[in-house]
């Protein structure tokens, strides 16, 4: 009897870092029950980021032991370096380890022995976390661009704050573009200007 495959795509896309098979079937089997995919599975905290670089999966979920280092301190390289929020999956709990998920940057917590129903609200938790804290990464850069783009205006042409950020607003609104785009042109056309030999 033929399988049917269906076209839809999977709810999330996880990577798995946990060195005991019970405790990585019982997280892929509730991954799949609950419509997601297994994109990757490693035993090994060596092997986690090179898996997660490799697989881009939209969440991984991590053990705290592994049997050749600390999960935790790979889960810290993952978030650190790539695109990706990190469940952290323990059977123990403390304000220790609470306090090193958070500077690792963990985004949630699953505890084992994992009941099924709470792996699809702890994934969706962790991916709109960390869609969050990176949208406001971002609006943060883009502000800062924004204000050194106000700055070189002012000093240029002698405006107020005020009417810096007015130009560079008009000039958004007249091109239909953001103002972060605008803002980073002008530094772009300035960085020219000063470096144009004379």
């Amino acid at each position: 009897m033929a399988t049917v495959r269906s076209n839809k795509l999977p709810r999330w896309r996880v990577v798995i870092v946990d060195d005991h098979e019970r405790s990585r079937a019982a997280i892929r089997a509730a991954i799949w029950a609950a419509g997601g995919e297994v994109v990757g599975e490693t035993t090994r905290s060596g092997e986690a980021l090179h898996l997660v670089k490799q697989s881009s999966p939209d969440a991984a979920i991590f053990a705290v032991g592994l049997s050749d280092g600390d999960g935790l301190e790979a889960a810290r390289l993952v978030t650190a370096s790539i695109s990706c929020p990190v469940v952290l999956c323990t059977s123990r709990t403390g304000d220790d380890l609470v306090e090193r998920a958070r500077i690792a940057g963990v985004m949630a917590f699953l505890l084992k022995p994992l009941r099924p129903a709470e792996l699809a609200p702890a994934l969706d938790l962790a991916i709109a976390r960390y869609r969050e804290a990176q949208a406001l990464r971002q609006s943060l850069e883009d502000r800062k661009v924004i204000e050194k783009a106000k700055g070189a205006l002012m000093a240029r042409f002698g405006l107020t704050e005020d009417m810096a950020f007015r130009r560079l607003r008009k000039a958004a609104m007249d091109s239909r573009k953001p103002m972060v785009e605008i803002a980073r042109a002008l530094l772009v056309s300035e960085s020219v200007t000063r470096e144009a030999p004379a």
